[in-house]
C-alpha cells in the first residue's frame, strides 16, 4: 500500500485540515473513550464504541498527514492500515491489533450480539495510546 495507489483507486484524497476539524475529531476519541468505560452498556456496546475512537485516532493521524480516506466500502480498513504509511513501523502491530478489533466490531455490529465478552483490553489500549478522555 502506498498513497500514491490509494489515491489512484480514489480509496483516498488528498486533504488539508484544520485546528477546528482536529479538535472536533479529539472530541469524537474523548467521548468514545468516557462512553465505552460505562459500566452498564453491553460489552458488544462498549467495545465497538472503543474502537470508534481508534478509528477516529486513526483518521486523525491522516488527516495530519495530509490525506482523507474516502467513505466507501472497506475504508475503514484502509484507514488503519494506512496509519502504517503515516506512522511508521512502531505503528504496526497497533494497526494490525485494531484491524483485528475491525473485524470482530462487524461481527458485533452486524452478524451476532454477545461477542465482546472482554473488552477491557481494547479500552485499556485505546486509553494507552490516546491518553484519558478529557
Amino acid at each position: 500500500m502506498s498513497w500514491t495507489k490509494l489515491l489512484a483507486s480514489k480509496e483516498a484524497q488528498r486533504h488539508k485540515t484544520s485546528k477546528k476539524e482536529l479538535d472536533n475529531i479529539r472530541a469524537l476519541i474523548a467521548r468514545d473513550l468516557a462512553d465505552a468505560a460505562i459500566a452498564g452498556l453491553s460489552a458488544d456496546r462498549r467495545f465497538a464504541t472503543a474502537y470508534n475512537a481508534a478509528l477516529q485516532a486513526a483518521n486523525m493521524a491522516i488527516a495530519c498527514a495530509g490525506y482523507r480516506i474516502m467513505s466507501k466500502v472497506g475504508h475503514h480498513r484502509v484507514s488503519l492500515e494506512s496509519t502504517k504509511l503515516v506512522l511508521g513501523k512502531p505503528a504496526h502491530r497497533y494497526a494490525d491489533y485494531f484491524e483485528t478489533c475491525r473485524r470482530k466490531r462487524n461481527t458485533i455490529d452486524y452478524t451476532f450480539s454477545n461477542v465482546a465478552i472482554v473488552t477491557q483490553p481494547l479500552l485499556n489500549r485505546a486509553l494507552f495510546l490516546f491518553g484519558p478522555p478529557a
